[in-house]
């Protein structure tokens, strides 16, 4: 009677490890609402109502995110990155521990791309926002943009973890996240995601793209990057992405205006607080997450190559890719292996 037991006992598991098991399905989700950009996160799940459960929760994830670092709006009940810049200069202003860690994560990166993600460049960078949403867009004047560059020091964004308040020294500076800010967002929304028990996803949230798991089959998702100037072939390479790697590209093709026959693009060179000239696209995959991938994909595109090379191989499980006007490529030794 034992042994009677024991191989029915063997036969239900082994039911339950192949035929009972609710075969995944795979869907889609696509939202226009967070970040000023295209969301699209595609998955698997075992039925139609679960999927949808879990897209809507990543969904509010990344509003909230979106509605924490924006410095163009208030929303009532959040404390948000348009509030620290209102108020900052003149009184220290407590923030939820979410947006602190995000700040303290973002100084970090501030020294790890050599000053080329800096979140205090915002007087900067609004000079050249604002110049983009003119009817007819004009380059800041130079003399504004110098002006402006007294006021982006780091050091004067004064974080204090303890009381979770953040206070500016120099009551000029303003932050701005758009260089870091989607990306981190995205690590932690997929994060959140995995802990609810999503198992088999790619997000891919303006071009910060995410893996969470692998596919059913075991394979693993596929991210593209894309030729900067539309032309034949449309994609350049092609990235396998494993369970926790982000592939982040950053270019001068996508918010930009051209004034007297040049193009003027919003990731801005800040030692010559113009648009960077070294590459129109760079492409970051990393095991790191997305927001490390964001903000090193916008350091390395703002400095010469050699320099943005040599910062990459500092970094573990990291690779990069440019392309240059010229058509040409170039890529750290990884990033050209997995072509």
């Amino acid at each position: 009677m034992k042994r009677l037991w024991a191989l029915m006992l063997a036969c239900a598991m082994a039911l339950g490890l192949s035929g009972c098991q609710p075969k995944l399905q795979r869907y889609t989700a696509s939202w226009f609402d967070v970040f000023d950009t295209v969301t699209i996160v595609q998955g698997y799940a075992a039925s139609q109502q679960e999927w949808d459960r879990q897209a809507e929760a990543l969904h509010q994830d990344l509003l909230r995110y979106h509605q924490l670092f924006d410095i163009y709006n208030h929303y009532d009940g959040v404390v948000n990155l348009y509030d620290v810049n209102g108020a900052a200069g003149q009184s220290p202003v407590t923030v939820e521990p979410a947006l602190m860690e995000f700040l303290q994560f973002a100084v970090e990166m501030d020294g790890r791309t050599n000053g080329a993600c800096n979140v205090a460049a915002g007087a900067v960078l609004r000079l050249w926002h604002d110049a983009r949403e003119l009817e007819t867009p004009v380059p800041p004047e130079d003399a504004a943009l110098q002006a402006a560059a007294q006021h982006m020091d780091i050091a004067d964004l004064l974080l204090d973890a303890d009381t979770c308040t953040v206070a500016f020294a120099d009551p000029e500076l303003r932050l701005d996240v758009g260089a870091i800010g989607k990306g981190y967002a995205t690590e932690m929304a997929a994060r959140a995601a995995r802990e609810r028990g999503l198992t088999s996803a790619l997000l891919n949230v303006g071009g910060n793209v995410r893996a969470i798991g692998a596919k059913p089959d075991g394979s693993h998702w596929t991210a593209g990057v894309e030729n900067p100037r539309g032309s034949d072939p449309a994609y350049l390479a092609a990235v396998e992405l494993r369970d926790g790697e982000s592939l982040v590209i950053s270019g001068d093709y996508l918010r930009y205006f051209e004034y007297e026959g040049v193009r003027y693009h919003h990731l801005i060179d800040l030692t010559t607080l113009q648009p960077a000239r070294y590459a129109v696209s760079v492409a970051v995959h990393t095991a790191q997450g997305s927001g490390v991938a964001d903000a090193l994909s916008t350091g390395i595109f703002c400095q010469p190559e050699a320099d943005g090379l040599a910062l990459i191989d500092r970094e573990p499980q990291t690779e990069a890719m440019w392309i240059h006007e010229s058509g040409e490529i170039t890529a750290s030794a990884g990033f050209a292996a997995q072509k």
